[in-house]
């Protein structure tokens, strides 16, 4: 095994022998637009010898088939024609052992290659002669010259007996080192090295996992048995010594202090290594908004502690976004968005965001405290004005401060509202999963709807939680995910003098294949709001169901508590839930069954003042670098007189 496990092999030797690398080349490939309606044949020209390749006898291997192009100069340059014959024959010559190569290494150990140019043979055994050369070139401004690969493939070999071995004492590994269901081949499947590289792949992992950073994958001369067409395995395995996390440094900032970046590193030194830590290293620090790119660089020894050094290097963001976008509703009418945000204001990576949402109600006619709604009426305008600051790293320490604020005015078919509030708050990150907030909240508005209206003013102290072990934030494929919020308030004017607004949600994600190809994901929420009368409860900090996040197929808001005409009134307890089975079908296509569930209650428990409402539909998922593009049909499946008989949506991420 060579110090960087580049597996290496002779010309004609078995691809088996030798030295094996753990890690899987990249190939890239251009996109030819054109190739979506076949390959375009070369150009006859005067100039030189076009030819058109025919690659025979591998019938329906594919796997074989992509191993022989990908090695084959003749496939590769096949749309640069050679200025003569004689260039021509040098790449059939050059395949002849390349294609021999790929041969073997998917498990065809008895595999003959010939290559036809022009009606010409040429064999390992038998090179082109001059007479061979001439006649190639007399194709020259006639006609393409006619390549044939001809391959005889012979028997596919099959692995016989497989076998790791401990390199330093050569002998098999304890179960409790090495479970044997990590040993992935197995006697009687096909001898290919993609198989082998697979299976070195998955050990050398294992032991990384188990915190030996420099662990080697060699084998030994694979034993080739012709008669009884098998192969004969034995994989070496050097774990290396057990390494700790050593010293972390932070390099690549340009504006942002390092500390900063530091405090996002949860791993501290003496940790055990693994690839998770090293990932979640990436993951953590990619939180910072100022920072555009994570690269995990790993010692290339231990250091005098026998501990791995870690170096953290990033990419710094550009300074400043601005960003909008227009929207329109038929329930709701147009919309506009805009916002600008600096990365960096400071140069500690603070984040400061100021908002416009802007929108013109088109909505019910008889919305609580509307206009006459004849033509255009800027009682109908509404939006938000908000602004955002957020200081991470107080100090060089896991603290952050939180400043937001913003004005509203909220329309809907319920209720309006008029109002601003100012929100100041810590938070504290145990781990890059968990963190904890705690802050000041204070609100003065004006609410208007069915029940009357209330001039209020309220003074908060919200905490919450957060618990979050998924593994993407648009489209998570496992972990879960827990949000908890409990704000006892003082109410002034119309509000009650106290009161408290408490609401958790968790969601689950489970991928059923390895793959994460079928995702299994269900939600669940609860809200409460103990003390005061619901009328007492300004109308914006009551509980509604129903909508695109909630129970789709229903109207935004439309479900909850009602008064004597029929009127949504919100109430002071909530109760959602939904399963969804993500499918994917393609790379970028997939299909989504669901179910939803839910209903807001008039108590601060759910205690059946309301019927709880139920909804099935069908969604459709275009998956995007940025994250999936979500198409959902729900439709209600206790629908009241009036409601519509199907909802649609579309956003960018999951419902949740």
């Amino acid at each position: 095994m060579v110090a960087d496990g580049t597996f290496k092999s002779r010309r004609y030797a078995c691809v088996l022998a030798g030295v094996l690398n753990v890690s899987t080349p990249q190939t890239s490939h251009a996109f030819d637009f054109f190739g979506l309606f076949g390959e375009r044949p070369p150009t006859v020209s005067a100039q030189a010898v076009a030819y058109q390749l025919d690659i025979q006898g591998l019938g329906s291997d594919a796997t074989a088939l992509t191993a022989v192009r990908d090695v084959s100069i003749l496939h590769r340059l096949r749309a640069e024609a050679p200025e003569n014959g004689d260039e021509l024959v040098r790449r059939a010559e050059a395949d002849l052992p390349r294609i021999v190569d790929a041969l073997w290494g998917s498990g065809y150990y008895a595999a003959k290659v010939s290559i036809v140019v022009g009606g010409q043979a040429i064999t390992l055994d038998r090179p082109a002669g001059a007479g061979a050369r001439a006649t190639i070139d007399s194709f020259r401004g006639r006609a393409l010259v006619p390549v044939a690969v001809i391959v005889e493939t012979g028997p596919l070999y099959r692995f016989g007996r497989v076998q790791v071995l401990d390199q330093r004492s050569e002998l098999p590994f304890d179960p409790a080192v090495l479970p044997p269901r990590l040993v992935t081949i197995k006697p009687g499947d096909p001898a290919r090295t993609e198989e082998v590289l697979g299976a070195a792949a998955i050990l050398a992992d294992h032991f990384r996992d188990r915190s030996h950073p420099f662990v080697k994958v060699g084998r030994r001369q694979p034993v080739i048995d012709h008669p009884s067409r098998t192969v004969d395995l034995t994989l070496m395995v050097d774990p290396g010594a057990r390494a700790g996390i050593g010293g972390i440094g932070v390099s690549g900032t340009q504006q942002v202090d390092p500390a900063v970046v530091r405090s996002f590193i949860y791993a501290e030194r003496g940790d055990p290594y693994s690839r998770k830590a090293m990932a979640d290293i990436r993951r953590s620090v990619a939180r910072i908004e100022a920072i555009g790119g994570v690269r995990v660089r790993e010692g290339t020894a231990l250091d005098a502690n026998g501990q791995l050094p870690i170096d953290v290097e990033v990419t710094e963001r550009p300074l400043r976004v601005l960003g909008g976008s227009l929207r329109y509703s038929t329930i709701d009418g147009p919309a506009l968005k805009a916002y600008w945000a600096h990365r960096n204001l400071f140069g500690g990576a603070e984040r400061l965001r100021l908002d416009a949402d802007l929108f013109y109600f088109t909505g019910n006619q008889n919305w609580p405290g509307g206009s006459t709604r004849r033509g255009f009426n800027t009682d109908d305008i509404g939006g938000r004005l908000s602004a955002s600051f957020l200081k991470p790293a107080l100090w060089g320490t896991r603290n952050d401060l939180l400043v937001d604020a913003f004005v509203q005015r909220e329309i809907t078919d319920l209720y309006t509202s008029n109002l601003a509030n100012a929100t100041v708050a810590i938070r504290h990150r145990f781990t890059d999963t968990f963190n904890v907030r705690a802050g000041v909240e204070g609100e003065v508005g004006r609410s208007i709807d069915v029940l009357g209206r209330y001039d209020y003013g309220l003074v908060g102290l919200p905490v919450a939680a957060s618990y979050d072990t998924t593994d993407r934030p648009l489209d998570p494929s496992r972990g879960v995910r827990v949000t908890a919020t409990v704000t006892p308030y003082l109410g002034f004017g119309a509000a009650p003098d106290t009161f408290l607004i408490s609401r958790i949600q968790a969601s689950a994600y489970y991928a059923i294949d390895e793959q994460a190809r079928t995702i299994l994901a269900g939600r669940v929420a609860f809200g409460s709001i103990l003390g005061g009368t619901l009328a007492d409860i300004p109308a914006s900090r009551r509980f509604y169901a129903g909508g695109g996040g909630s129970v789709r197929g229903y109207e935004f808001k439309s479900l909850g508590p009602r008064d004597a005409f029929g009127n949504v009134t919100g109430g002071k307890s909530l109760f959602e839930a939904s399963l969804e089975a993500r499918i994917r079908i393609t790379e970028t296509l997939g299909v989504v069954p669901f179910f939803d569930m839910g209903q807001a209650y008039s108590g601060s428990l759910p205690d059946g003042s309301a019927p709880l409402r139920y909804a099935a539909g069908l969604g459709l998922r275009y998956y995007t670098a940025v994250g999936p593009i979500r198409f959902d049909v729900a439709v209600p499946l206790q629908r009241r007189t009036g409601e519509r008989p199907y909802a649609f949506y579309v956003s960018i991420g999951q419902a949740f």
